[in-house]
């Protein structure tokens, strides 16, 4: 520090990085676990409250007492020590580990004041830390009786656990379970309607004719549990996402309008880091030129700075335990950077915006696709049909091959959700080309047309 740096500081006086004491006193601890709290600051011995320069009697003893008192914070706090002239300076830096405490409780800076936390205000500062984590509380209310089978069977198969023990001590192994019951982790992906216990589980579908969400064309609300809503969600924008083709060779190449991996990949990232705690839904959007992606919960404020789409750091750390066990997610932290790289490949433009409670990404058309574009008759509503036709000529080979076969083991075949078999069902039966035979359980289908 340099004499015109000093000057300043004393010029203007405390603040929320600035604390003047003429003396160490019983309030020092609670100046520290302020800084800590919060952005951290600088504690400044030897100057009064109005700006008066006394000074102190700087010894290794006054040290070691300053140093002691900052170990026995909860956690304890790392200072650093300087001197200018006769005046010693504390330097206090964020911490990494907040809610930080003292004896006399917790404590956060606000302007020139360190303020004691209420027991709500505490909860809440835990929470956006990630000290308080959604997914691992238990869920008291909840019954068994809401527990899925088929569920927890097809967890099972996509995570290659061998259902050879009870369910108990599987669910124990995974965490979700513990003797005082069921994690709310465990109710996101076991529950027959999780919404029933968890507000926050659903996850809304809306597709727009026009770029100003005005005209709807239409409109899903699901609460599948965490793998059926990531299933539906991405099916959703399939279904709906335009290819053109252009063939120059005996091999044609396709040119999506939006790339399949980054909104499968910002699906998932939605559905599993938002933050539970907050009311309002995952949306998954497509508009005419547009995806837009955005989930509640922005970036944790413990986040490290400049470590986006580089570190992984969970909010629900038990749900992306669960999830990556599957192919659908990976535990390295490179979900961002798989996005960013498959629009970079597709040509299409993407932002992605941590805001400070909810986070968003936006997808652009594909300048390929829309280059392509000027080059056919063929328009995107054509080619979005040309998918539906593969998909009921699919069922139809599926259903001649066994008459009774399920829509779970049509689905499974396809590559679809459940829902998106039973709504191309339903058109094949309108259209007459198909015919159920016998009850929904235990009956057949017949093919009405060759």
């Amino acid at each position: 520090m340099n004499e015109k740096e000093f000057e300043l500081i004393l010029k203007e006086g405390e603040g929320q990085f600035v604390e003047f004491k003429e003396n160490l006193d019983g309030r020092f601890a609670k100046e520290i676990v302020a800084f800590s709290n919060a952005s951290g600051g600088r504690i400044f011995f030897g100057i009064t409250d109005k700006k008066e320069i006394r000074g102190i009697n700087i010894t290794n003893e006054l040290k070691s007492r300053i140093i002691d008192i900052a170990k026995n914070c909860d956690p304890l706090i790392i200072l650093t020590l300087k001197e200018f002239k006769n005046i010693l300076i504390a330097e206090v830096a964020e911490g990494k580990n907040k809610p930080y405490q003292c004896s006399d409780g917790f404590f956060m800076r606000l302007g020139p004041n360190s303020q004691k936390l209420t027991r709500d205000q505490i909860l809440e500062f835990s929470i956006k830390e990630g000290k308080i984590r959604f997914d691992e509380q238990i869920c008291a209310d909840f019954d068994f009786k809401d527990f899925d089978d088929m569920k927890f069977e097809y967890y099972l198969k996509l995570a290659g656990i061998t259902n050879n023990i009870s369910r108990a001590e599987i669910l124990k192994n995974l965490e979700v379970l513990t003797d005082k019951g069921m994690s709310n982790a465990g109710v996101l992906f076991f529950a027959k309607e999780p919404h029933k216990y968890i507000f926050s589980s659903r996850v809304r579908c809306i597709h727009f004719n026009d770029n100003k969400r005005v005209e709807i064309l239409d409109k899903k609300e699901v609460d599948l549990g965490v793998i059926g809503n990531i299933e539906f969600a991405i099916n959703y924008l399939k279904e709906r996402v335009p290819v053109r083709y252009e063939i120059k060779t005996a091999k044609r190449k396709e040119f999506p309008e939006y790339p399949f991996d980054a909104y499968r990949e910002t699906i998932i990232n939605a559905i599993i880091h938002r933050d539970y705690f907050e009311v309002g839904e995952v949306a998954v959007e497509k508009l005419k030129n547009q995806i837009i992606i955005n989930n509640p919960g922005g970036l944790l404020p413990s986040f490290p700075k400049g470590q986006f789409g580089i570190l992984s750091y969970p909010r629900n750390r038990l749900l992306a335990d669960l999830l990556s066990r599957t192919n659908f997610m990976e535990k390295a932290g490179t979900g961002i950077k798989r996005i960013r790289d498959a629009c970079a490949l597709n040509n299409n433009k993407v932002e992605i915006k941590p805001l400070e409670t909810y986070f968003f990404v936006e997808i652009f058309p594909s300048e390929n696709y829309v280059k392509l574009g000027d080059r056919t008759e063929k328009t995107g509503r054509e080619t979005t049909q040309e998918t539906t036709q593969k998909t009921t000529q699919k069922i139809l080979v599926l259903i001649r091959e066994n008459p009774e076969i399920t829509r779970r083991e049509l689905a499974e075949k396809i590559g679809i959700t459940e829902d998106g078999i039973k709504f191309n069902l339903n058109q094949l039966k309108k259209q007459g080309r198909i015919k159920r035979i016998g009850p929904d359980k235990g009956g057949s289908w017949e093919v009405k047309d060759e």
